[in-house]
């Protein structure tokens, strides 16, 4: 009901349920550990980086992801950007052997590549999810 005291049509209400029942924060949470954003405690991931169609845990639907290039971009951009000003500190303060300077963060870039992707691909579908994107706004 507005001031006037004539009652808004339910068409044009604001729509609150979409926020209160999925909030971002735990869903993104939830993803970053591998976790199904709705439950929390059944396993988002049946692989290295495939999401289960369904959650054996709440049976949430999750086949509805559309996670693409966004991880492996959040990916690169996360470790870009840890890595290169390592870089440059850690060469500037101990003048390292190039080699040497290579090998280890060749590995470092590698190791933390590697464990940051599966748990962006989860903060990313748990986002989605939070935000009912694709079909994800169909499952209740």
């Amino acid at each position: 009901m507005t001031a006037d005291s004539t009652p808004i049509p339910q068409d044009i209400a604001p729509e609150t349920a979409t926020e209160d029942d999925r909030p971002l924060g735990v869903a993104l949470a939830r993803g970053f550990r591998r976790k199904c954003p709705n439950c929390g405690s059944g396993p988002l991931l049946r692989s290295y980086l495939k999401v289960n169609d369904v959650c054996p845990v709440c049976d949430e639907e999750l086949h509805h992801h559309r996670a693409d290039d966004g991880p492996a971009y959040l990916t690169i951009l996360i470790v870009g950007h840890l890595m290169a000003p390592l870089l440059l500190y850690v060469f500037m303060t101990w003048r390292p052997e190039p080699l040497v300077l290579f090998t280890i963060f060749a590995v470092g870039c590698v190791g933390l590549s590697l464990y940051l992707l599966p748990r962006l691909k989860g903060a990313v579908v748990g986002f989605q999810w939070s935000r009912r994107m694709g079909g994800f706004g169909a499952s209740t």
